[in-house]
């Protein structure tokens, strides 16, 4: 009867802890205020660029009803652009790495909610103790079994006895015991901290995605640029040859006394100055090269075996515009930012709970004995209960301030999503502009080339009749080369700013598989 009296307050107890944990201070989470805007302009833009009549210069247009594909550069129609990029996600130490913070996030998480839960221990501690004659009184005394361990008291020697007065005693000891320790979630300090790291978890999936994302864009901006190098180094190349025949034929001149010195050192200034150009595109290529082996987690001692060229590049004609609105929860910038506020609002509770009462409950049950077999004898069982509040009183401020840090945090971390969402309008804004601005650059471009190809074939003719020498036909050769390195430079930059709205736009993430991002929330 005594034992199940004893039982009471414990669950009294928790059944007061479990009405009690329904509190939960601190901020509850709402979503932040978007800065108010409409669209990425003060005036309307066009809902499609201007044309230019070559390969890449089709119009553009601007769809605002467009969904992303997640895997948005395929829509460049190149196997081996599609190729580099799977297997930069497939080795890329980044993406690795991306994996592995989510996992501790979420692993965190767990670990967080096992304080919900009471903790539980076992242990069992064997023991060989003696203790000295003079410290009689702090042996175990009587046993189960009716032995009695005990230092011994013997006849003095002034009375005959001759044994010492107090004798020690040597014995082994048992004990066993299960502990059970629970702290109530009062006032919710514990589950705003679940909240907090629920939060950091999602901001790292976040950031997987980002990573996905920067990666795609990087592989996609270096295949753009291989393309535009390798089109630029052969242009260049065709100069020089240009160029050195205008120096050969200058030197005949200048020997049969029909040209002058000045003109043979004019074209041999033109002829260095456009060697001059070849080698830092060389190096530029090679780099970029060396680029791409690196963000498919290769080594720069094997060769990547896809090549890139502006005409297997097609440019997408159709392009999606999301909407402000759209754009928040479409970017990983920003999601993430919010969620960084998230974990900053429940970081506020939980320093408002450290504030409050905590609560515990400690529990014992156990045996001990001189022999192992008789520790959950009846004589041999112990238990304890013990619940305890504490109230922080002074603690010379500690726990205000850090309330009052993580306030201002909040703050800060409020201010950071709104730069982001700002930085995120302004990213499609720019790109939004220079697709436009690409457009009538490469229509310039084009007309430009048109111009001096017509020139250079008129020079050609009047050659034909003996009205210009060869050296006029090679100057309107070199011009129009130059025309045409004008123009490949604008092909590639119209792709690159393509390529860089798709990545302004988040990318698609959020329709791979069909349906919204999966794990966000462990």
């Amino acid at each position: 009867m005594s034992s199940r009296w004893n039982a009471r307050p414990c669950a009294t107890a928790l059944a007061c802890a479990a009405l009690l944990a329904g509190c939960t201070v601190g901020p509850d989470h709402r979503g932040p205020e978007m800065p108010a805007s409409g669209g990425y302009s003060p005036r309307p833009l066009p809902e499609s660029t201007a044309s230019a009549p070559v390969a890449g210069g089709e119009p553009q247009r601007f769809v605002s009803a467009r969904n992303i594909r997640a895997d948005w550069w395929t829509l460049f129609e190149s196997k081996p652009l599609d190729a580099v990029v799977r297997k930069a996600f497939a080795a890329n130490p980044t993406v690795e790495s991306a994996q592995a913070a989510l996992r501790i996030a979420q692993e965190n998480v767990r670990a967080q909610r096992g304080f919900f839960f009471p903790s539980v221990q076992a242990s069992y501690s064997p023991a060989r103790t003696k203790i000295a004659g003079n410290l009689g009184g702090n042996s175990p005394g009587v046993q189960g079994n009716g032995t009695v361990i005990s230092t011994t008291a013997n006849t003095p020697a002034s009375e005959g006895g001759s044994a010492p007065f107090n004798a020690p005693v040597i014995y082994n000891f048992h004990t066993a015991q299960l502990t059970v320790g629970y702290a109530p979630d009062v006032f919710g300090g514990n589950r705003r901290q679940v909240e907090a790291l629920e939060a950091q978890a999602a901001y790292q999936q976040l950031q997987l995605e980002a990573t996905y994302l920067t990666l795609a864009a990087n592989v996609v901006a270096a295949a753009i640029q291989e393309a535009s190098l390798r089109q630029q180094i052969a242009t260049t190349r065709a100069i020089v040859e240009i160029d050195t025949q205008s120096v050969a034929l200058l030197q005949r001149q200048l020997k049969a006394g029909y040209a002058s010195r000045l003109d043979l050192a004019v074209q041999e200034n033109a002829l260095a100055q456009a060697s001059q150009l070849l080698p830092p595109l060389e190096k530029q290529f090679e780099q970029n090269r060396n680029l791409l082996r690196a963000l498919t987690g290769g080594v720069q001692d094997v060769e990547l075996p896809e090549s890139f060229e502006l005409a297997s590049l097609a440019l997408p004609r159709e392009l999606p515009l999301s909407l402000p609105s759209q754009l928040v929860s479409q970017r990983p910038d920003v999601r993430a930012a919010e969620e960084q506020l998230h974990a900053a609002s429940a970081q506020v509770g939980v320093a408002i709970a450290n504030r409050l009462p905590q609560f515990s409950i400690d529990a014992t049950w156990g045996g001990a004995a001189s022999r192992f077999g008789q520790m959950f004898w009846d004589s041999g069982r112990f238990f304890s209960f013990a619940a305890n509040v504490t109230q922080p009183l002074f603690d010379g401020g500690v726990l205000k301030h850090r309330q009052r840090a993580a306030e201002e945090a909040l703050r800060q971390a409020d201010a950071q999503y709104r730069s982001t969402v700002i930085t995120a309008f302004q990213n499609v804004a720019d790109s939004l502009q220079a697709i436009h601005a690409d457009a009538r650059s490469l229509a310039a471009a084009v007309e430009l080339e048109r111009t001096t190809h017509t020139s250079m074939e008129l020079i050609r003719r009047q050659l034909g009749k003996g009205y210009v020498d060869r050296l006029a036909l090679l100057n309107a050769e070199q011009a129009h080369h130059q025309a045409m390195l004008a123009l490949s430079q604008a092909q590639a930059t119209r792709l690159g700013d393509t390529a860089a709205l798709f990545q302004a736009l988040g990318g698609g993430w959020w329709n791979r598989g069909g349906g919204e991002i999966t794990g966000s929330r462990p």
